[in-house]
């Protein structure tokens, strides 16, 4: 019992502390300028978007505007085409077909979407080189920042809110000229004359672009987008997202250009913040995916620069896989990506399959709130009324029938003609010629169809009430 049991001495390392990440909302984030081939690549897909999102509304298709969402005769205009309230289930279709193009590209690649052409990233970098152009770079908008108010510094700050509020008139002017025609809204507001519904919509979004793009930013992508929630569940360890290669750039630290890093016990990254200075958000991604990240590629590009600086090797931060990352290889081919890409193929196929068979004239039927009446032949007989729209460009001749209608006679108005994009009423009567109706009610079904072309056509069904004995 007097044998002691050893003891060996074991050395503990203290624990370092937990790396904090600053909470980059408390702050104003100045951004730092910067060039690189994602930075071009933006630029011209975003300067592709405005050119079609400001230049479309002044496009004319004859003698009205190419593209004009009518809500107040429920006309929606696309150059050569009108669609009617009836023709939503297309609408409905081509917002799927975004969205599952969104689930498509962030398996692929991520939040690409967020950092190249969402409005809310676009509008905010045009903020932002407004910012450049009247306060100066970072460092001089940083100084102007915490210098006290002086005419330099209101004549700076009014000359970017002034810049700031013309690209929002803009903005909202052209918005709501997609639902108004725009050139008498413009004319209307050059002239001080506009007033009511039209004036709030445009000072409306006039707020809303000044707001978001000037002051929230990044707000808006960390705590108001959706997509910022739920775009982690799309991921997989393929997906294409920017990353730091910590393996390469650890041990970070400062050096000169001509000392080997592999001398000094130090990896490719020198520390030199560029990353984070040039952030629209002000995250550092060398602390690895973060929800905060939009994909722009704007890390990329400044670190890219920096490794040309030191003569390393480009990639230290890139777009790349968590495969590629531990060693292995990215598989582009993979049976999410293939499902998603499948389904959009195929439900692109099916909405350009719709439009093309879409019927260029409507028919809506409205049976009267009477169940039926006697006419004075004897005969039982039910009222409906049709309403017809012609939805192509040109005047059209239709002729009104009855599918299947052996026993009943149609009387009304059989034979119109209807203008381009003209809606009629037609109040019509069916009688049922037989004198004892085997059941009390059947369906019937209504056809108009073009006199020149039958093949244009649209039916629709209602039902016929009849006693069952007379």
């Amino acid at each position: 019992m007097s044998d002691r049991i050893p003891v060996q001495l074991i050395q503990t390392f203290e624990p370092s502390p937990p790396k904090i990440k600053a909470k980059t909302t408390d702050k104003l984030i100045h951004t730092r300028s910067f060039t690189g081939l994602f930075r071009t690549l933006r630029i011209s897909g975003a300067g592709v978007l405005f050119l079609l999102f400001f230049g479309t509304a002044w496009l004319n298709w004859g003698d009205r505007q190419a593209v004009l969402w009518d809500l107040s005769e429920s006309k929606f205009h696309i150059f050569g085409a009108t669609f009617w309230p009836q023709d939503f289930i297309l609408l409905s279709a081509l917002l799927i077909i975004a969205a599952f193009g969104l689930f498509a590209i962030t398996v692929f690649a991520g939040r690409v979407w967020c950092g190249y052409t969402c409005p809310q990233s676009s509008w905010t970098w045009i903020f932002m080189w407004c910012e450049k152009i009247t306060e100066g770079e970072r460092n001089q908008r940083i100084k102007l920042q915490a210098a006290p108010w002086g005419l330099n510094k209101l004549l700076r700050r009014s000359a970017k809110h002034t810049l700031w509020l013309a690209i929002s008139l803009l903005t909202g002017l052209t918005f709501v000229g997609y639902f108004t025609p725009i050139r008498p809204l413009a004319e209307e507001l050059l002239t001080l004359q506009m007033a009511g519904v039209s004036l709030f919509w445009v000072l409306f979004f006039t707020a809303a672009t000044y707001l978001n793009a000037g002051w929230l930013r990044e707000a808006v992508c960390m705590h108001m987008c959706p997509y910022a929630r739920f775009q982690s569940v799309m991921f997989d360890k393929d997906t294409l997202t920017i990353s730091y290669d910590t393996v390469r750039g650890e041990i970070r630290g400062p050096r000169k250009r001509e000392v080997n890093p592999a001398n000094i016990g130090l990896g490719d990254c020198i520390d030199c913040q560029m990353c984070v200075q040039v952030c629209p958000t002000g995250i550092d991604i060398r602390d690895g995916l973060q929800m905060e990240c939009i994909g722009c590629a704007a890390c990329i590009d400044a670190c890219d620069s920096i490794m040309d600086k030191m003569g390393y090797a480009r990639g230290l931060i890139k777009y790349t896989s968590e495969h590629q990352l531990q060693g292995g290889k990215t598989h582009l081919l993979r049976p999410r990506l293939i499902g998603y890409t499948a389904v959009l193929l195929v439900m692109i196929g099916a909405l350009a399959l719709a439009l093309v068979e879409r019927s260029m004239v409507s028919l809506d039927v409205s049976k009267d709130r009477g169940l039926f009446r006697e006419n004075s032949a004897g005969q039982i007989e039910n009222i409906y009324s049709l309403k017809i729209i012609n939805k192509t460009q040109q005047r059209q001749d239709y002729e009104l029938s009855l599918v299947d209608g052996d026993g009943f006679l149609l009387q009304g108005k059989t034979q119109l003609s209807l203008a381009p994009g003209e809606i009629v009423d037609v109040p019509v009567s069916v009688a049922m010629l037989s004198e004892r109706p085997e059941r009390g009610s059947r369906e019937m079904t209504f056809k108009v169809a073009d006199s020149d072309e039958p093949d244009i056509y649209s039916v629709a069904k209602s039902r016929f009430v009849a006693p069952m004995n007379r």
